[in-house]
């Protein structure tokens, strides 16, 4: 026997209903339903009104703000969602949007405030959506912002049944006179903070390269042995918000480069101003994971460079680069020391004294 979802002339008045297109309304209000709790867990000050309104209302006086400056970023998280499809590991995916997100709002000084996704897929699964945004509101606990909303696109024909993308949208705030960069000068110290491993940048080749050593997502990594390939490369990317604030608030931050595809040569230099450059003449400890790319894949030092963070999600210009690390280490981060400002001529870059031994 046919079912009315199975036949699309069975519908009341033999006409089409929106379900036998492929959308499911009484799915979307269940995960509206399901994602309330986590969004209201994730609430901060200056937040008015609750999730399900046509639009989120913030207020920037009741967040403490005198004279603010709004920066905003939108970001993705790449072909890291294949390995989350492919793998089930649905879990930090969210995380990692969240990220990719407020660590370009905080080196520029602001603080995050609030954070909206946008979650499309082909049919929509509850449990999956639920469990990605999840990681979303996990990651705006971290960084202390607020999810107010986003939109779910159910888009029959657009995507494959268990397919689905994610963009996210973060806005912060900043006083007038305390936006970064500033006063970057040559004997300036550039200090680097630890990746958690390949965080969200350079997928594309991160798949090539599994797929030609031919080791399966649920075998050991070759890496760290007392995890699965999967587990280990989906990692989450760090969250640096909390401790470069209370850095930059106690005096001490000058200038941050969140390290994301183009590695320190790429991102590096877009903090710098003119005249100067980043002279890397301490090589520091290159994670196992990086490694392991590198010879698997046959790749070049200098392409691990431009690709990957190979090692230092956040890269730091500090003055007094002791207290720096103090204080860092005490909101729970592993510094690198990597080299200094030196003068230079024309545009800033990054000149390699040192580097990483890539095996």
């Amino acid at each position: 026997m046919t079912s009315a979802d199975d036949d699309p002339t069975a519908a009341a008045g033999n006409g089409l209903t929106y379900r036998q297109a492929g959308v499911d309304i009484d799915a979307g209000e269940a995960l509206v339903e399901a994602i309330k709790p986590l969004a209201r867990s994730t609430l901060r000050a200056g937040v008015m009104g609750s999730l399900g309104g046509f639009g989120a209302l913030f207020d920037l006086k009741g967040a403490g703000f005198a004279d603010p400056v709004l920066v905003s970023t939108t970001d993705g998280v790449g072909t890291k969602l294949r390995v989350a499809i492919e793998t089930g590991i649905l879990d930090t995916v969210g995380i990692d949007l969240v990220a990719m997100c407020v660590n370009d709002l905080v080196v520029q000084g602001a603080e995050p405030l609030f954070f909206l996704d946008y979650f499309a897929t082909g049919r929509l699964a509850v449990e999956q959506a639920r469990r990605v945004i999840g990681g979303i509101a996990q990651g705006c606990l971290q960084a202390g912002c607020a999810l107010v909303g986003g939109e779910t696109a159910e888009m029959p024909g657009m995507y494959a049944a268990d397919d689905f993308d994610l963009a996210g949208f973060a806005v912060g705030a900043a006083e007038r006179g305390q936006l970064l960069p500033r006063a970057v000068a040559p004997g300036d110290a550039v200090i680097g903070l630890a990746s958690a491993g390949v965080h969200s940048n350079g997928f594309s080749l991160v798949r090539r390269i599994v797929e030609a050593s031919g080791v399966g997502w649920d075998a050991p990594a070759p890496f760290a042995a007392e995890t699965s390939l999967a587990a280990a490369l989906m990692a989450p990317t760090r969250i640096y918000v909390k401790p470069l604030l209370a850095l930059h608030r106690a005096g001490l931050l000058k200038a941050a480069a969140h390290i994301t595809g183009g590695g320190l040569p790429g991102n590096l230099p877009r903090v710098l101003p003119e005249g100067t450059d980043a002279l890397l003449d301490q090589p520091w400890p290159l994670p196992p994971v990086f490694r392991w790319l590198t010879a698997s894949g046959g790749v070049a030092a200098d392409e691990m460079l431009r690709v990957f963070n190979c090692g230092i999600g956040m890269a730091l210009v500090v003055s007094d680069p002791e207290r720096a690390e103090a204080l860092l280490q005490a909101e729970g981060e592993k510094v690198l020391r990597l080299g200094h400002i030196a003068a230079g001529a024309g545009p800033a870059s990054v000149r390699f004294d040192a580097m990483p031994n890539f095996g």
